[in-house]
């Protein structure tokens, strides 16, 4: 009796964290939907965009399904350990396998076509750098797209201040760049912009995943550790409750 206690305190414990967990992952969801500065958004507005680059925009929509999906799991393993409910536990097990599997086939496909996203990255440079020339200063929506991308990362254009030569706003700013793209208040003209040497925005966004690499690592492991926690601990109760 004191061991089947134990095993609902675990499975509430652990249910409580993936509710918990897929709250916040929710709430980010909608906000990067309702986030109209979001970097992501700028994929919307580039010409002949790769498909696969097209489809990160709609990341706000997958985080808002995972999120979802990890919110009903966690009700469904409370529930399942408070009123002892076979039905429920069993449709705790199954969701969370099939999360598992579906994880552990991610990072394998991560793995195995790593050299294609390279050459995907390349197709984003070029694409992204023709967008700048060709609509920076003359689309609104991608001009204030980019503007919030470089002021909220401190960065300038896709590499840097050159991806801004020949467009709109230069053209029509007698070669002034933006403001980010320098580090000085006085004119941004391309004198000080080269003096300024201010990172790219992809190496900015590069930095930051690297900087926060082990920590995703960590927060991964520990996800998958719980699961696996979890489905053990399910099964030992389902099977407890069903040789009453």
């Amino acid at each position: 009796m004191c061991c089947k206690g134990f095993l609902k305190l675990m499975m509430f414990i652990f249910n409580f964290c993936i509710f918990a967990a897929g709250a916040v992952i929710l709430g980010v969801g909608v906000w990067v939907k309702v986030d109209s500065g979001s970097l992501l958004g700028v994929l919307n507005d580039i010409k002949d965009a790769p498909s696969e680059l097209q489809q990160l925009a709609n990341v706000g929509y997958l985080l808002i399904a995972i999120g979802a999906v990890l919110v009903v799991m966690g009700f469904l393993g409370c529930c399942g350990a408070i009123r002892e409910s076979r039905c429920m536990l069993l449709m705790f097990f199954i969701i969370v396998l099939i999360i598992f599997i579906a994880e552990v086939a991610g990072a394998v496909i991560i793995l195995v076509f790593q050299p294609q996203f390279q050459k995907i990255l390349d197709e984003l440079s070029s694409k992204v750098i023709s967008s700048i020339r060709d609509d920076y200063g003359k689309e609104e929506s991608l001009t204030v797209l980019w503007n919030s991308t470089m002021t909220e990362l401190k960065c300038c254009g896709y590499h840097n201040y050159t991806d801004f030569d020949g467009s709109p706003f230069l053209n029509s700013s007698v070669n002034i760049y933006p403001v980010t793209c320098c580090n000085s208040t006085r004119t941004c003209n391309p004198g000080n912009a080269a003096l300024s040497n201010i990172d790219g925005c992809f190496e900015k966004l590069v930095d930051l995943i690297e900087k926060n690499a082990v920590v995703l690592g960590a927060v991964a492991l520990g996800i998958a550790a719980l699961e696996i926690a979890a489905m053990v601990v399910s099964m030992v109760l389902y099977q407890d409750i069903g040789n009453k």
